[in-house]
């Protein structure tokens, strides 16, 4: 008897027919998102489910999921998943970690470009028709070239940002709870300061740390005042780690210059004091959002999810498990057999 899966979110439709293959499939074509009542519902004759989205695992659901073995997110965040309750359930746990490092690292730059150099409200200017020919001080934004990038969290992505800054000479700071091996400094030319010290000499910080109640508006009122006020901050972490709110003040006030976001707190709502914000370049969470780099991560999330499953070439051996003690826990016991501990 095959597997029951579920897929709440659509998909290319290639990464479906490949999981036919193996398993039987619910998909939400629809790509509308279940409420937790019915994601509950969904999940519960379900043994395993392929998330593309922000779909909540916690503890309600596993309680009412009773054959849950593997959930396996398409993306390197995982902050959906309450990882202790699904370690106890024996629920192994999977996110698809670097596939999408330089895409992401690209859309910062992106944002960074368009943030510093005002090109979305020039896209606007000339549009409306407003455009009269030269003036000095017409949309005057800031130098990228020379100037000074400040990175805080230099994981992988981190590094990709900073290898590109070397081809706009600039001097890389970064803040990271450990200093890197001097070997992953060099080819971005960063070096190591406190949060304080980034802040008040980058003309340029972009934000790429993971969220946690200790990043919780790390970025708020207080950090925003400390930074330059020519400065650009550019967030493509999670939201949250920025203090929307403050965030849109310091815009108004010009306690900092310009902004770019590709992410944001109680997202897809956005706090509407950013909608009327100066200066403030928005994408909507499409940080990863490359055709190929999509791809490769719902590929790589069912790799992990028929692995997870006893299924495929590695079965048993999902390549990114998060939580490598639900595998040991599910071994000592008949397949499908839910232990709590």
């Amino acid at each position: 008897m095959k597997h029951r899966i579920l897929v709440p979110r659509a998909t290319f439709p290639d990464v479906i027919e490949r999981l036919k293959v193996e398993v039987e499939v619910e998909y939400n074509e629809t790509d509308t998102p279940f409420t937790p009542d019915e994601l509950r519902r969904r999940m519960a004759d379900k043994t395993g489910a392929l998330l593309l989205g922000t779909d909540r695992i916690d503890q309600a659901l596993i309680d009412n999921c009773p054959h849950l073995r593997a959930v396996c997110n398409a993306s390197v965040g995982y902050d959906n998943f309450d990882l202790p309750a699904m370690t106890r359930a024996a629920i192994v746990a999977t996110n698809a970690p670097d596939l999408s490092n330089e895409s992401v690292a690209d859309l910062a730059w992106g944002l960074l470009i368009a943030a510093s150099r005002r090109m979305v409200e020039s896209d606007r200017f000339v549009r409306s028709g407003a455009w009269r020919g030269f003036a000095y001080d017409l949309m005057l934004g800031m130098d990228l070239h020379g100037s000074t990038l400040g990175i805080v969290g230099m994981g992988r992505i981190g590094q990709a940002i900073a290898r590109r800054a070397a081809g706009f000479d600039m001097n890389v700071m970064y803040c990271n709870r450990t200093r890197l091996a001097p070997e992953l400094e060099q080819p971005g030319r960063a070096r190591h300061v406190p949060l304080d010290t980034l802040l008040a000499e980058a003309d340029h910080v972009v934000l790429v740390l993971p969220y946690s109640a200790q990043t919780l508006h790390m970025i708020g009122a207080p950090q925003l005042a400390r930074m330059k006020r020519t400065a650009t901050l550019v967030n493509v972490a999670r939201g949250g780690i920025v203090d929307d709110s403050a965030l849109a003040q310091a815009l108004a006030d010009g306690t900092i210059a310009a902004a770019g976001l590709d992410v944001f707190e109680n997202e897809p709502a956005v706090n509407a004091a950013l909608l009327n914000a100066p200066n403030l370049v928005m994408t909507p969470h499409t940080g990863s959002a490359t055709t190929a780099t999509r791809r490769a991560n719902a590929n790589l999330a069912v790799d992990n999810l028929l692995a997870a499953l006893d299924l495929g070439p590695r079965a048993g051996r999902p390549p990114n498990v998060l939580n490598p003690e639900a595998l040991n826990k599910r071994r000592a016991f008949q397949p499908g057999f839910r232990v709590f501990l």
